[in-house]
């Protein structure tokens, strides 16, 4: 039987078109979970992981290359109301998106119940369900400072890169969604933002621990792919080298305002190892729709505001707007499958999802590159 890399080597030039053969060939060759012997020496519970469930393989990359991301539901930034995540939600599948990401981390639960409660009517192959590894979740009524995310959340955290914290991750995700299958899983934040001076420690860890773990789950069928999601770029080369990934959830490295070195560094990289991309925060957590924080820290980096009042002079010019070529922007790449960006109600949902169908004029691209608003070499639509 030919081998999954022997199956891409002969395929089409446009990985984004290949991913569906990559990412969900395990479908078929599938074992049950629960033949898996124990880590513990004592007497265990058996695996609380899925056997043989419904991966939406047909689904993925997804129709105009589009999901949505699920920070909005965990509170990022501000509260966001059950009826009006919920109404976001129901926008989002009225217009057709089929692909939907989110994290333990993303309001600590809060976005997993939140979007499993969503999905709990419809059928698993009729969408493809994303989420994050990396980090234990523990019920706390007095939890630490929760930084971005707003509300009551009673939980706390901790970081676990190991075979056994990420199925149990896998697990307890499983729990909180309430759903029988989860389609793609990413190793979550291993950068020093998030974890410090040590966190190239944690990435040894994830090689010897998470990364394999997710490779033998894919294999037993358990999920359809796995990869690494992460805010920057040298996260990802390393897994490239350490692992056989089938996807990068890159947030935040990719954009109209910052792509140049994904450009020279991420995306030769992903092609000759047959990786696909995933791109978060397409609009810099906002700032290219409008809001004045630009990604998760609030600093706006000098320049980005000359440049993008510029790139919006340019878009009203042509008869768009500068949502909706930061988006197509983001999915014009043949290496990349989707891109994700959140919607905080059913409005931008909706909007978000007409961006992706707009036709840009090709004239509006000549034109940023001639002003040096984009890169040369950057791919776009069309």
């Amino acid at each position: 039987m030919a081998t999954r890399r022997q199956i891409l080597s002969g395929a089409a030039a446009s990985v984004a078109g290949l991913v569906s053969a990559r990412v969900f060939a395990a479908e078929s060759n599938s074992t049950p979970a629960n033949n898996m012997a124990c880590e513990t020496p004592s007497q265990a519970l058996p695996s609380a992981l899925p056997d043989n469930p419904p991966l939406a393989s047909k689904l993925f990359p997804p129709k105009y290359k589009y999901g949505v991301g699920g920070t909005q539901l965990g509170n990022i930034f501000e509260v966001t109301p059950d009826d009006q995540a919920q109404a976001m939600l129901e926008a989002a599948w009225a217009v057709g998106t089929r692909l939907f990401d989110t994290a333990p981390f993303y309001g600590f639960g809060l976005s997993e119940r939140r979007l499993g409660h969503f999905l709990d009517d419809k059928n698993p192959e009729d969408y493809v369900l994303a989420t994050k590894t990396g980090r234990l979740l523990k019920a706390d009524a007095n939890p630490p400072n929760p930084g971005i995310w707003k509300g009551d959340l009673n939980f706390s955290y901790q970081f676990d890169f190991t075979a056994a914290g990420t199925r149990r991750s896998v697990e307890d995700s499983l729990q909180r969604l309430g759903v029988g299958k989860i389609d793609l899983v990413t190793i979550h934040d291993i950068t020093e933002p998030m974890l410090g001076k040590d966190w190239r420690e944690q990435l040894e860890i994830a090689k010897k621990g998470a990364m394999p773990e997710l490779t033998r789950m894919r294999e037993e069928g358990i999920i359809g792919g796995w990869g690494m999601g992460v805010n920057n770029l040298e996260t990802c080369l390393e897994a490239m080298d350490a692992a056989d990934p089938d996807i990068m959830l890159q947030a935040t490295r990719y954009n109209l305002l910052d792509h140049k070195e994904a450009l020279a560094k991420l995306f030769p990289k992903a092609r000759a190892n047959d990786v696909a991309l995933i791109i978060g925060a397409p609009l810099g957590a906002g700032y290219l729709a409008g809001t004045e924080r630009w990604l998760y820290g609030g600093d706006v980096p000098a320049g980005f505001a000359d440049k993008r009042a510029r790139m919006d002079k340019l878009a009203n010019k042509h008869g768009t707007d500068l949502r909706t070529a930061a988006l197509q922007f983001t999915t014009a790449p043949d290496i990349v499958a989707a891109t994700i960006p959140g919607a905080r109600n059913a409005e931008q949902a909706r909007a978000n999802h007409a961006s992706m169908t707009q036709a840009i004029p090709a004239a509006f691209w000549q034109e940023m590159k001639q002003q040096g608003l984009i890169a040369e070499d950057a791919p776009t639509p069309g």
